[in-house]
């Protein structure tokens, strides 16, 4: 968020929403959304007008956005459209200010009153009724993309993490399966620290909520005992920003294959925990402050953890690469730069596999995170985290996410 004392209503500032480009017929569009769900509105603009939201930045006056306009396109704007289209916004709660600020506090009010986190995402992302979420989950196992039930060569081992996707669970679902087939056949811990990718970002780099998750499979309680012990040794502040958790799909998407591939045996709890942080943070002094967020948390945790006497597995659950027009790229991506990024990926995995955190962050560094790996905080963490001998790519795939061919990449690996 950019900080500003300037008078909001003359120098406005957008907030950290989501776009994506879209075409009716011949003509180009952006949609824009709010990824925290603060918001539940869609506003969809002409691309002269994403011009003109990408200068509400809180330095630009609605006068100087104006004469940027003209210097583009040529074309006059009239002052009344450009003050209608940022009353717009600012009714939609896509501007930063008191609206939004009042908005979040009763968000989050109501978010602590609530007794469990809500399955947002059911009859949406993935089936909301118990006997069909049942059959799509043995599908995705059975699929000409899934693993099937054929034992796996790690069978009866005790497993120590998991890296598994967070994308569209009716798209990726095959490749989950991957992983909680080598959790489904290991010797499992009753306790999963669930290290999941907050895609709207956090001022700090963790999130963490106390609050069970509900699903059509049943209550996925949250672990209290570990959760109080984290508090009390100083991970407090962590726990600040537990309403990204409302709106975030990325643990949610984790819990029906947790419920199916260790529910159906034995209660087990759950640690969530949203993660948002650059590799640049880990070497750039100007963001020391943040690195040093990183190592107390990832300290506290791992303290907590170890009284707790619990055997534990790690889930890490993001993607990997996002190109494309959707996320900055000027063009689509073709088959050749598709293949280029699938090898670039599978390199990048390598120090994963390896369990060497901070060979990762610098291969993201040294390409300077051009291809956008969303999943780097979680998986960095889990690597800081786990005890394990090895790790291991299990499959690999892709997603295409709009009309533009904007391409998501996605892995599962398990940790032994």
């Amino acid at each position: 968020m950019t900080v500003s004392t300037k008078d909001p209503k003359q120098f406005p500032v957008l907030r950290n929403l989501q776009f994506s480009p879209i075409k009716d017929k011949e003509e180009q569009y952006v949609v824009l959304w709010d990824p925290t769900g603060l918001s539940q509105d869609k506003l969809v603009l002409p691309l002269h007008y994403f011009f003109l939201i990408q200068h509400l930045n809180g330095e630009h006056s609605l006068e100087q956005i104006g004469a940027l306009y003209l210097k583009r396109f040529g074309e006059f704007l009239m002052p009344d459209r450009l003050a209608k289209l940022v009353a717009d916004l600012d009714a939609k709660l896509f501007l930063e200010g008191e609206r939004v600020e009042s908005a979040r506090r009763e968000a989050q009010a109501a978010y602590r009153l609530a007794p469990v986190r809500p399955a947002l995402y059911a009859g949406k992302s993935y089936e909301g009724e118990k006997e069909k979420l049942i059959a799509q989950l043995d599908n995705f196992f059975t699929s000409k993309e899934g693993p099937d039930f054929k034992p796996s060569a790690n069978r009866g081992k005790k497993i120590k993490g998991l890296v598994a996707p967070d994308h569209e669970i009716r798209q990726a679902g095959p490749i989950y399966a991957w992983a909680y087939k080598e959790l489904r056949e290991a010797e499992a811990p009753d306790l999963f620290v669930l290290l999941g990718t907050s895609h709207a970002g956090l001022a700090q780099p963790y999130a963490v909520t106390d609050k069970d998750f509900e699903t059509p499979l049943g209550t996925v309680q949250a672990d209290r005992v570990v959760l109080d012990r984290f508090k009390a040794k100083g991970g407090m502040p962590f726990f600040d920003e537990d309403l990204s958790h409302r709106h975030e799909h990325s643990i949610e998407f984790q819990l029906p294959f947790l419920q199916q591939t260790v529910g159906t045996k034995r209660p087990f709890t759950i640690v969530p925990i949203l993660c948002s942080f650059s590799p640049t943070c880990l070497s750039d002094p100007q963001l020391a402050q943040t690195g040093k967020q990183v190592e107390t948390f990832i300290r506290v945790l791992k303290e907590a953890l170890a009284e707790s006497g619990k055997e534990v597995c790690l889930i890490a659950s993001g993607e990997l690469a996002h190109i494309g027009m959707r996320y900055g790229d000027p063009d689509p991506p073709t088959d050749f730069s598709f293949h280029k990024c699938m090898q670039t990926d599978l390199e990048m995995l390598k120090p994963v596999e390896e369990l060497k955190p901070d060979a990762f962050a610098q291969f993201i560094q040294k390409e300077q995170d051009s291809r956008r790996i969303f999943g780097f905080a979680a998986i960095y963490t889990l690597l800081k985290l786990i005890q394990a001998e090895k790790g291991q790519v299990l499959r690999y795939d892709r997603g295409i996410t709009d009309q533009y061919n904007s391409t998501v990449t996605y892995a599962s690996m398990a940790f032994f």
